[in-house]
């Protein structure tokens, strides 16, 4: 396992998509396991490649792959995006998005790690692209939609009409921030989301899924991930990690770092 002291390579550069292109950072570790694929990063409804942090670096360097990170359409330094997001954006995240920037990378195999509904996003794109995708990692995913979740995105929404709150979010997404926020929240709280489910997407998804949830997390009971790891049919591994919220990966980082690393390595005889 790599040290700190040893360099990694850090690479950036934007790639075409439907509707404009999107940015791609990438952390290859100077360690890489022969044959490795690499692990792609899905960020949650108010994400960025930013807001991931120090994580991808240091799990690059645990788990000896390539970590790559994008912003979605619409966010941090990609194109933006005037419309509002279809009923149907996370399934069109894994139909479109995702493997225009598989294409333009030119990686076959892949792991995925998504978070909240990057994770719902991974779980998806895992259940299409079964020949490729090798592992899943879903954290504080939904896996349906709860009355606590439209809480705690009431309350999110009242928290962002304070400017200095709203300003942390211009940060990171710039003039985007306002469409960025609108996506989340006129999304999931529209009547026509109601009903929505991964349900007809997890019987599909036949590789090892490693399944994190906090068990105080804001927007999500840990009904959550039991149903997703109920009901995929490949191995699954289940983690609800006490005293913890939405954010896992910035709030227990070794842990976290700690059960993916031998999720990927130990977990599934022969995964490459």
């Amino acid at each position: 396992m790599g040290t700190a002291a040893e360099p990694i390579t850090i690479g950036e550069h934007h790639v075409p998509v439907p509707g404009g292109s999107v940015f791609v950072r990438e952390w290859t570790p100077p360690n890489v396991v022969d044959g490795a694929s690499p692990v792609v990063l899905l960020h949650d409804s108010l994400g960025s490649v930013e807001l991931w942090r120090e994580f991808p670096e240091r799990l690059a360097r645990a788990v000896r792959r390539p970590v790559i990170a994008y912003d979605r359409l619409g966010f941090g330094q990609s194109s933006a995006r005037h419309d509002p997001p279809s009923m149907r954006f996370i399934d069109e995240e894994a139909e479109r998005y995702f493997p225009a920037v598989r294409q333009a990378l030119g990686f076959t195999d892949f792991s995925l790690f998504g978070h909240s509904v990057g994770g719902g996003m991974s779980l998806v794109i895992a259940a299409l692209m079964p020949e490729s995708c090798r592992h899943v990692v879903s954290e504080s995913a939904q896996s349906f939609l709860e009355p606590h979740t439209l809480d705690g995105i009431r309350a999110a929404k009242v928290q962002f009409d304070n400017p200095a709150h709203f300003a942390k979010l211009t940060r990171f997404h710039g003039e985007k921030a306002q469409w960025v926020l609108d996506a989340w929240t006129d999304t999931w709280m529209s009547p026509a989301f109601t009903d929505w489910t991964l349900d007809p997407y997890l019987s599909r998804v036949r590789c090892p899924t490693l399944v994190i949830h906090g068990d105080a997390d804001e927007f999500g009971s840990v009904e959550f991930p039991r149903r997703i790891a109920r009901g995929v049919q490949g191995v699954s591994q289940l983690e609800i990690i006490d005293g913890c919220g939405h954010v896992p990966h910035r709030e227990q980082p070794d842990r976290i770092i700690s059960l993916v690393a031998d999720f990927l390595e130990n977990r599934v005889p022969g995964a490459v």
